[in-house]
């Protein structure tokens, strides 16, 4: 039997109110224990359901931001002598806590990150649990892919528009990241547009993307590929009225590829993310 590794966790729990005292766990940071410790991780939950139940105003955007900016923090922190957990107590909100420390054994970090997370973070799941669906569920499935391959901590999360093309603009791309100089430092762009209910996301995509291509390009130096990622056409003809369901699925795909932006389906993404892998060189 493999040897497990001495491991200590820390819950991070969301806090609206401090004088209530109430919180729900949102995510785990698992660490190596000892002198010689090597890896820290963190997670922050998927599913912001009980949060929401909570404080239906909680910003879980920032909330995901700021996990990324944690994981890459600890990520290039190696050779900072700062301890960890004054690391995250310095970049936590004031509304999000840290646990006392606790003991565990892991046959690996991986593993037992995700055994923390089903035991204390994500809600318990039930029989008829309602599935996800629509632009939520290509965004879950699209971190799931780039986490598999080793890239999501070091894309860019949430790009605001504005910053290519005006003050103002609300559109927030879902994740991004420049590649290698072998792909002459172009800039991918990705966002989940769903394609179930109606087609406003990608009509608004498509209107959107000369400006980005074009403040992209004045602001970057670099050209800019923008990839929406939506369901097959399968998952949203399977309806009472498939002719109606499938002609707007295809106005969608066609508005969007007249703009030039690169339209790929869900089964797409394992390639879409080793790409990321090999440009980021991973």
């Amino acid at each position: 039997m493999a040897e497990r590794i001495p491991c200590e966790f820390f819950l991070i729990r969301y806090v609206p109110d401090v004088v209530k005292g109430e919180f729900v766990n949102i995510g785990v940071v698992l660490r190596e224990a000892g002198a010689a410790a090597t890896e820290t991780v963190v997670r922050f939950t998927r599913d912001w359901a009980r949060v929401r139940c909570m404080d239906a105003e909680a910003d879980t955007t920032l909330f995901e931001a700021l996990e990324g900016e944690i994981a890459e923090r600890l990520r290039l922190g190696t050779a900072d002598t700062k301890p960890v957990m004054q690391l995250l107590e310095d970049t936590l909100s004031n509304s999000l806590q840290i646990s006392e420390p606790r003991a565990s054994l892991a046959e690996s970090v991986p593993a037992e990150l995700a055994q923390l997370m089903r035991m204390y973070v994500e809600p318990l799941k039930v029989k008829q649990e309602r599935r996800r669906t629509g632009r939520a569920a290509i965004q879950g499935a699209m971190r799931t892919e780039f986490e598999r391959a080793g890239v999501w901590a070091m894309m860019r999360k949430r790009i605001a528009a504005s910053t290519y093309t005006r003050p103002g603009d609300p559109l927030k791309l879902d994740c991004g990241y420049r590649a290698d100089a072998n792909a002459n430092g172009i800039i991918r762009m990705f966002q989940a547009v769903s394609l179930e209910g109606d087609v406003d996301g990608a009509k608004g995509l498509a209107w959107a993307a000369p400006q980005l291509r074009e403040g992209v390009r004045r602001v970057e130096g670099t050209d800019l590929e923008l990839t929406a990622i939506v369901e097959p056409l399968r998952a949203v003809s399977a309806s009472d009225d498939e002719t109606e369901a499938s002609d707007r699925y295809r106005f969608g795909v066609e508005a969007m590829e007249r703009e030039a932006i690169r339209v790929v389906t869900l089964s797409d993404l394992a390639r879409v993310a080793e790409t990321a892998r090999l440009e980021l060189r991973a």
